[in-house]
């Protein structure tokens, strides 16, 4: 059950009413800004028959009771993002930017946990003199870790060489490596492409938690800190220097942002209700992009899965109508079996008669 980040402390059930309904106070933030006016409003919701067991069907009522805003589908190209949930009076200005910022969190939880198993298996990373130095180069210009001795993981280290000579090859151990890989997943899981499919909306508090889960889970396995030319902790630090690398191109600033729906883009300085009115019950699908790059494909008619679907029922209606046609089929009725004169041309002597010449 996913509640609108919109909501400031949302809470079900205050009290029940004589075990026919449920009193359910929703309290929410409006506009869903920082500095917004916090606002409530009340129901009840009837219970069918009163008991523990209707408790997860009303709070799923009360879920429902408290979604009454606008949901914006993100995509960037054809791939879905998140999902984002905002009101029809707020300046574009604004859900651009909360969008940006949720599209560039989730890139940014994504590289932090492209470098956790690389963390697990191989260690901090060797400060830049020093990658992809064989041994033998290291002695040779007398080169020095300063932060092999600082930075240990929890439990000692265990000795993994790193083929690709980027990392000290100084790796936690098989604990510490769990605790790891077992954050990182749960992560990962926080922000997934998934959750547009569970109809979960991604907020910054949701990004920001999935970062706080894998700083806590580095701190537990090095509790020294990581070195300073880590790329975990130049993440952490908001640091990183992506450029000429893949995941620069990636990354949207917000300047650079645009939002586009319906083969039109949103223009900064309008409402959300100057395109789509008033109605707080709306789901849009927008695509994010860089500016400058021109209006962005428009979304197909079906989906690759409806159109899958469909050409298996065309298959299956097509093998269908062949065997419609084999059993209609009325050749049959020229074999000597059919014939009903065939015993007397039988004792008449005219079977196997052939005109022409043998």
């Amino acid at each position: 059950m996913g509640i609108p980040s919109s909501y400031v402390a949302p809470y079900v059930p205050l009290q029940r009413t004589k075990n026919t309904s449920l009193h359910i106070t929703r309290c929410y933030q409006h506009p869903p800004l920082e500095g917004g006016n916090v606002c409530s409003d009340e129901a009840d919701l009837p219970l069918a028959v009163p008991g523990k067991k209707n408790v997860s069907r009303v709070i799923t009522q009360a879920a429902g009771y408290f979604v009454d805003m606008v949901q914006l589908h993100v995509k960037r190209g054809e791939e879905s993002q998140f999902l984002y949930n905002t009101t029809v009076d707020v300046p574009l200005e604004t859900v651009i930017k909360e969008v940006t910022a949720v599209y560039n969190g989730r890139l940014k939880v994504d590289r932090v946990c492209s470098e956790i198993p690389e963390l697990a298996d191989h260690g901090v990373t060797l400060p830049p003199n020093m990658q992809g130095l064989t041994e033998e180069q290291v002695v040779e210009l007398r080169l020095k870790d300063e932060w092999e001795d600082k930075c240990v993981p929890s439990g000692g280290p265990v000795l993994k060489t790193d083929e690709m000579g980027r990392r000290n090859g100084h790796a936690p151990n098989d604990k510490m490596k769990e605790v790891l890989m077992k954050t990182m997943e749960e992560a990962k899981a926080l922000i997934s492409k998934k959750q547009v499919q569970a109809n979960v909306c991604v907020t910054m508090e949701m990004v920001k938690e999935a970062l706080d889960q894998l700083r806590g889970a580095v701190m537990i396995v090095y509790p020294m800190g990581l070195p300073p030319h880590d790329p975990i902790r130049m993440e952490f630090e908001d640091r990183e220097d992506l450029s000429g690398t893949q995941a620069s191109l990636q990354v949207i600033t917000e300047d650079e942002c645009q939002l586009w729906w319906a083969a039109k883009e949103m223009q900064r300085g309008k409402k959300l209700q100057d395109y789509v009115g008033k109605n707080e019950k709306t789901k849009l699908v927008v695509k994010i992009q860089k500016r400058g790059q021109g209006a962005p494909a428009r979304e197909p008619l079906i989906t690759d899965e409806q159109q899958k679907q469909m050409m298996l029922n065309y298959y299956r209606r097509q093998e269908e109508l062949k065997k419609l046609e084999e059993a209609d089929d009325d050749s049959y009725l020229n074999s000597e079996w059919t014939d009903r004169q065939a015993l007397k041309k039988q004792f008449q002597g005219l079977t196997n008669i052939k005109w022409g010449p043998r």
